[in-house]
């Protein structure tokens, strides 16, 4: 990218580091703020599709999330039935 501003600037400009996050590192944040508010409930069923058309982001994007989301066991994936809130 030729406009992009050079790390070694940002760096001298912000003392601190300057996270960059990815679009599916958002998409896992968002997520678990829902999962962790209460937003999304105990056992309610969270669809790819679904996400995918209301974010309007690829499922590919999506998937890493819901990997980390289980890892975490916030999520609960049980085989063709789907993901589910833990």
């Amino acid at each position: 990218m030729e406009n992009r501003i050079p790390d070694e600037v940002l760096e001298e400009i912000f003392p601190e580091h300057v996270r960059r996050v990815s679009l599916s590192d958002e998409l896992y944040i968002q997520l678990k703020r829902l999962i962790l508010s209460r937003k999304l409930k105990k056992g309610q069923k969270l669809s790819l599709n679904k996400l995918a058309l209301d974010l309007n982001t690829p499922i590919p994007l999506i998937r890493p999330a819901f990997q980390k989301l289980e890892k975490e066991g916030l999520i609960i994936s049980r085989g063709k039935k789907g993901s589910f809130v833990a």
